[in-house]
């Protein structure tokens, strides 16, 4: 069980991963030790599994954003495996869910410029059988991040 000094600590390794202990442990009223004890029981107890910097999308030449929804006509764990791996090494596509509804598929894909597109898309279609793709531009990112809601953390 976690309490709610731990859901805080959480909230300000999520903004900032690097920010100092001894700066978190002011903001929860602990000591730095208490503190650093405690963001190591949430790294063991897995609620934190990574600390990565977040890039600036422009400034790494990846400011478009097309989504990309999938249909097949396999369902099959064979399948799934086989587009896991399809899409793994795609460094492009960022994020991919599987769906309810009458897409099977949604893949996040982050690219130099949209004609980049077509790149990405034949890569892909070489690799596994796809049923439809349609395709979607992002014209304007209203909410972004991945900063997650720590109060249901239990």
């Amino acid at each position: 069980m976690i309490d709610d000094r731990d859901r805080k600590i959480l909230d300000l390794l999520q903004l900032d991963a690097a920010m100092p202990v001894a700066a978190i442990a002011d903001k929860v009223a602990l000591s730095p030790s208490a503190c650093s004890r405690r963001i190591q029981k949430l790294e063991d107890e897995g609620y934190i599994v990574a600390r990565v910097a977040k890039l600036d999308r422009d400034k790494a030449g990846v400011p478009t954003t097309v989504f990309a929804l999938i249909k097949t006509a396999h369902h099959s764990d064979e399948w799934i495996e086989e587009f896991r791996r399809a899409i793994a090494d795609i460094a492009e596509v960022v994020e991919a869910h599987r769906l309810t509804g009458n897409y099977d598929y949604l893949l996040k894909v982050v690219l130099p410029r949209v004609e980049h597109y077509d790149v990405v898309y034949r890569r892909l279609v070489k690799r596994i059988e796809l049923f439809d793709v349609s395709a979607f531009i992002s014209m304007e990112t209203l909410k972004s991040g991945a900063v997650l809601p720590v109060g249901y953390a239990v």
